[in-house]
């Protein structure tokens, strides 16, 4: 396998299948003078089906970089992850879909980007998967604990290494007058023992692959000032099976010179946005995302009507909306608590990630704890899911789904991408409380609960 150098990858949505549409044409020959007009026929054309290239350059630039990492993790994709579409993505696309039995179209339902998540989630677990900060040089970079427990550091840099040392991680440092990538990469080639089957040099790093001795390795390097720092693996054959989805990980995670955090400005509100509302009482109380709400002309839930905002949580971002006269609401069952951390998250995608439609669809995430007490949900779910209530395989209600973007500038491989919350039911049952709604009864389908809430600003 080869490995090539990749950017930052990102984990939470669905990916979709866009149809496409039947369009006409008329087709008029040539008038002859003295000859009668001939009949004009109307002949349909079908247009071509949008290619999965296409569908996959519709997703946000976190999704596609989720995708890739997803890909690299079920062992199917070994290229950079970067987000950018190519051919070599749609092909580990189809890969997965034929492992699992399916049709092989090159663009994943949210059923099979559900799967694909779960399955990534269980590797990254297996192997211990953790974003660490090295104390030495205050690098960052992806660790398999399981995989490489041992762990020793010094002047020159840290090393993580397996209990038998078939499998071993090396970031070293060293200082280098006037050091280039390109003088940096011919120094390793020369290491004694190196059989290198692939290189690549850029301005701002390089990166080398192939045999030491018995062993495969990796290596991605680097230099900021006379400062070098390099990251090196290196593994027994016999475990390639296991390691080289993490080198592609890795890599990935890999950060040698971090920026300081800068708090970025919130960014800027669309002019339509869209939602996922859920109803909680018959009487047309549902409950939003305050801020997909907030500043808006106009909200509107699909096929009902306009609705007003009646009252809001600003620390739990929560809006009460009410839409009156509307029949048929059926109010989802918030009464029981969820017992698991596996959840369903049902809502309607943005009309963007399903090719204009306003279906309703499942997505699957894990809770985990955020800083500051915030509980996380991974993967997030697609755009739209944000305001999506949360169940576990019981049907228990554990709270409600919210989008956030990750307010923090990072470094060019380091680029902010969206995150999941959830509200919890116990915060949800008190603000319902205390404006008035009983959260009680109601039915536990969420599916037949859940409206698109749709916000136009100016």
């Amino acid at each position: 396998m080869r490995l090539v150098p990749s950017a930052t990858w990102m984990i939470a949505a669905s990916v979709f299948v866009i149809a496409g549409t039947t369009a006409q044409a008329q087709m008029t020959p040539p008038f002859t003078a003295g000859a009668q007009p001939k009949q004009v026929t109307t002949v349909p054309v079908r247009p071509a089906l949008q290619k999965p290239e296409d569908t996959a350059k519709a997703l946000e630039q976190a999704e596609r970089l989720a995708l890739q990492s997803d890909l690299a993790w079920v062992g199917q994709y070994n290229g950079a992850i970067t987000g950018d579409v190519s051919e070599r993505m749609v092909n580990a696309i189809k890969e997965f879909q034929k492992s699992r039995g399916g049709k092989p179209t090159g663009v994943l339902n949210p059923q099979e980007r559900g799967a694909l998540a779960d399955t990534a989630k269980k590797k990254q677990e297996s192997v211990g998967w953790k974003i660490a900060t090295d104390p030495g040089t205050g690098a960052r970079l992806g660790i398999p604990t399981k995989l490489v427990p041992a762990q020793a550091s010094d002047a020159n840099g840290t090393k993580w290494t397996s209990p038998t040392g078939t499998i071993q991680i090396q970031l070293a440092r060293r200082r280098e007058a006037n050091p280039t990538t390109a003088k940096l990469a011919e120094r390793e080639k020369k290491e004694p023992g190196r059989n290198i089957d692939y290189t690549v040099v850029k301005p701002d790093f390089f990166v080398l692959s192939g045999l030491q001795g018995l062993k495969k390795f990796y290596m991605r390097g680097t230099f900021k000032g006379d400062e070098v720092r390099i990251l090196t693996i290196m593994y027994d054959q016999a475990t390639e099976n296991t390691v080289e989805p993490v080198v592609i990980a890795m890599s990935s995670a890999f950060n040698a010179f971090p920026a300081p955090a800068q708090a970025a400005g919130p960014p800027p509100r669309k002019t339509v946005e869209y939602g996922t509302g859920v109803v909680v009482g018959d009487d047309g109380a549902i409950i939003a995302d305050r801020q997909i709400t907030d500043g808006c002309l106009t909200v509107a839930i699909a096929g009902l009507g306009n609705a007003d905002r009646v009252a809001e949580d600003k620390e739990h971002d929560l809006a009460l909306l009410r839409i009156y006269g509307a029949r048929g609401l059926k109010a989802l069952n918030l009464a029981n608590s969820a017992t698991k951390t596996a959840l369903d998250l049902t809502g309607i995608a943005d009309p963007q990630n399903q090719g204009g439609g306003a279906a309703v669809t499942s997505a699957k995430a894990s809770v985990a704890q955020l800083g500051g007490g915030d509980i996380a949900l991974t993967p997030a779910p697609a755009l739209g899911f944000s305001g999506a209530p949360a169940q576990d395989g019981d049907g228990r209600f554990a709270g409600i789904a919210l989008l956030k973007p990750v307010q923090v500038a990072g470094p060019a491989n380091g680029a902010p991408t969206g995150q999941a919350v959830l509200v919890t039911s116990d915060t949800l049952r008190e603000f319902l409380k205390a404006n008035g709604v009983n959260p009680a009864g109601g039915s536990a389908d969420a599916k037949a609960s859940v409206v698109r809430v749709i916000c136009v600003r100016k």
